[in-house]
């Protein structure tokens, strides 16, 4: 209990402080620096924990106990998700009923392109995940959108993913619209807030908590967190995406989840991923 306080205590207060200056009263949205927080949220696990690289947090927690680790890469030895790997390379080719397929969606046919999502799209005043736009390619070519979370829009994204292993992520904030900053504060600030019956908010789990038991479970740590999605996790038996993390989570802190796919969640995943930029892609991942 000690060192829950004590990590509380110094890191509630960095993470309030900032959120505070950027959002307080008197304020303004042009505050807000995403640079300094990324750098404020990698010194912070520098300093939690000396030993590790930074480049190695795109393993989530596996970067941080060596006990878990050892089990990972055991298991990592057999990957639970590569068939789905191989499910969603088909899926990707396969062609709709028009006899595109969706590569004709994207950038680069598809491949290698992980790392620029998700993105701030001017046009449309919003910000765009991979998942959101498979689902565009699929209604702009006639067919029925999947549903989201998991089943085949995971296994594509998967694919996709997999395509992109070790390109680093370079996720842009456009200066010209401030719109997009709005969006990555909205996120951080959904990263900050304490919700649902049990008063937690990402943060406690994955910034004060990352490796501090709750029960049998060691949280993650918050840098690198998407990085390695779509995961296989034990739990679910099966390749799931974020959104569907972040649904699961809320629902664990009895917090009401949001829709996958929602503004919110949207903008959470544009925070989250702005603070991995310069890691890499690792997915997809395999988890408990």
């Amino acid at each position: 209990m000690k060192i829950i306080k004590t990590l509380s205590l110094g890191v509630g207060l960095m993470a309030v402080a900032q959120f505070t200056t950027a959002a307080g009263a008197g304020n303004t949205i042009e505050t807000v620096d995403p640079e300094a927080d990324r750098m404020a949220l990698q010194n912070f696990y520098k300093k939690r924990f000396p030993d590790t690289e930074l480049d190695d947090y795109v393993n989530g927690i596996y970067s941080v106990d060596a006990a878990s680790r050892a089990q990972w890469e055991e298991l990592e030895e057999f990957p639970p998700y590569e068939f789905a790997v191989e499910e969603g390379e088909r899926l990707f080719n396969e062609p709709f009923a028009n006899g595109k397929t969706y590569a004709s969606c994207f950038a680069n046919d598809g491949v290698g392109i992980r790392q620029n999502y998700p993105y701030w799209n001017k046009q449309e005043g919003t910000v765009k995940t991979l998942e959101m736009e498979i689902n565009e390619c699929r209604e702009k070519n006639g067919e029925k959108p999947l549903k989201w979370g998991k089943g085949e829009i995971a296994r594509i994204s998967a694919y996709m993913a997999w395509t992109s292993r070790d390109n680093v992520f370079d996720i842009k904030i456009p200066e010209d619209d401030p719109r997009a900053l709005a969006a990555y504060l909205e996120g951080k600030k959904f990263f900050y807030s304490k919700r649902g019956q049990l008063n937690l908010s990402c943060a406690n789990c994955h910034l004060q908590g990352s490796n501090v038991r709750i029960r049998a479970d060691l949280p993650s740590p918050a840098l690198g967190h998407v990085s390695h999605f779509p995961v296989f996790r034990s739990k679910w038996g099966e390749l799931g995406t974020l959104h569907r993390r972040y649904k699961g989570c809320h629902k664990d802190s009895r917090s009401k989840p949001q829709e996958m796919q929602s503004d919110i969640y949207r903008n959470l995943e544009y925070f989250q991923t702005y603070m991995s930029n310069g890691l890499v892609v690792n997915g997809p991942g395999a988890r408990k």
